[in-house]
């Protein structure tokens, strides 16, 4: 096996440039995503008075559409390449973006804003679905084994980081132009964004000219671990979803997104109205954890590599995947129990980071998983975080209205852990009766 790159820096810089964009749509549309939370707080919830329940109802729609559309959203990317399936997403984010704040001037009163806000949010989630697992498959694509988990940690870290800037920059656009526009202006953003993607992508490193026989060849056998991916054979998808690992990695990842999006839908409540932290400074403290979250997920993903090395690729993504959510579920509890301001942030920074080292290594094993039928492979293993992710905008105020907050958040640490548990008998490598690739 081919262990070192040829030596044209061309189709590195192209490389990158995928990331780039990448990193570009996934940071705009979780922008979009979390902006709605943002908007919640500082403004809906108070001006039409809506209480947390409705309004985490209106947050789980777009993670429940987005959910079930999550497999067919990468049956689209195994079919028409991952550049097509995020031209989907990104110009349809663009429209519902805008549709969202269009609702704020043309509906008044409570009941009709509600079943506005559903429908549009929902039908984002709908256009949504197939981000991630595309953005998995277009680096499973154009990068070797042993960069994958660290590109995928870094495109999901920019994802995080939409979702801290949405905090301070979301909520400065709401004083400034009322959340209607604000939405308006975030559209506007998306759609060029997603005009600079489909004007430089490409799908595959053989569709560019600036990219030769060696260097492709390389990207589809550099295995530094010796361990080649079972492939699932051309309409054969379904046979993804009687394999034990990848539903072991799917169960795992609802664990992440439960935790994940406890974080994005109820922290700036939680610090503003709950442990009355002040607007301003909960936005901040609320940035800070996602913050925390997008530097985990390229360490975690660095980290993976190297460990994959001397550990072998199992051993080394279940260390830092599920160890990673181990810590986090440790880390959470000290901050729901302690009562300082700044250590309480301190405690959820560090356990956002954790986790947020978890990301990287389950996108590739997902990928891998799927071989040939990658982006499907990715989708259920998405589905999977978002089954967990979207329970948590719902469970978070009904638990904390009968058992208090510190049990609302706490939970999270317990549904990590559990998670966490399910890489004891994950493993990426196929069947031992099966052919691998041994290193030269």
């Amino acid at each position: 096996m081919n262990a070192s790159p040829p030596a044209s820096d061309v189709p590195t810089r192209i490389r990158w440039r995928i990331v780039g964009l990448l990193m570009g749509l996934c940071m705009i549309s979780h922008i979009n995503r979390a902006s709605m939370a943002v908007a919640g707080t500082d403004r809906i919830m108070g001006q039409y008075g809506i209480d947390p329940v409705r309004m985490g109802a209106v947050y789980s729609i777009f993670l429940l559409v987005y959910s079930i559309c999550m497999i067919p959203g990468g049956l689209l990317i195994d079919r028409v390449g991952a550049r097509i399936a995020l031209m989907v997403v990104g110009f349809g984010s663009a429209i519902f973006g805008a549709l969202t704040g269009l609702t704020g001037w043309v509906f008044s009163g409570t009941a009709s804003l509600l079943l506005a806000l559903t429908l549009v949010r929902g039908s984002m989630g709908f256009v949504c679905a197939p981000l991630h697992p595309a953005a998995a498959r277009s680096i499973g694509n154009w990068f070797p084994f042993a960069q994958r988990s660290w590109a995928n940690g870094i495109v999901t870290a920019a994802a995080i980081a939409g979702v801290a800037l949405s905090y301070p920059v979301f909520g400065a656009l709401i004083q400034w132009v009322d959340w209607q526009a604000a939405f308006m202006i975030c559209a506007g953003i998306t759609a060029l964004w997603t005009f600079l993607w489909t004007w430089k992508a490409t799908d595959r490193p053989e569709q560019h000219t600036s990219v030769n026989a060696a260097e492709v060849k390389w990207i589809g056998t550099s295995n530094p671990s010796g361990v080649s991916a079972p492939v699932v054979r051309g309409g054969e998808w379904r046979a993804l979803l009687k394999n034990r690992h990848l539903l072991l990695i799917t169960l795992s990842y609802a664990g992440v997104g439960y935790f994940q999006y406890l974080f994005v839908y109820w922290m700036l409540y939680y610090f503003d109205k709950i442990l009355h932290l002040g607007e301003t400074a909960s936005k901040y403290y609320a940035g800070i954890l996602q913050l925390a979250l997008a530097l985990g997920m390229p360490l975690g993903g660095w980290l993976s590599g190297k460990l994959a090395l001397s550990l072998g690729v199992r051993r080394g993504r279940a260390f830092v995947s599920g160890g990673g959510m181990v810590v986090s579920a440790v880390l959470l509890g000290l901050g729901v129990w302690s009562n300082e301001p700044a250590w309480i942030v301190a405690w959820f920074a560090l356990a956002h980071a954790a986790i947020g080292a978890s990301e990287g290594p389950i996108w590739a094993t997902a990928v891998d998983i799927g071989g040939r039928n990658g982006g499907t492979a990715a989708a259920i293993c998405n589905t999977g975080g978002n089954v967990g992710g979207l329970l948590a905008p719902v469970m978070t105020p009904w638990i904390s209205l009968h058992y208090g907050w510190p049990w609302g958040i706490g939970v999270g640490g317990v549904v990590c852990f559990l998670g966490a548990l399910c890489w004891c008998w994950i493993d990426p490598a196929p069947p031992k009766n099966s052919t691998q690739e041994k290193p030269e």
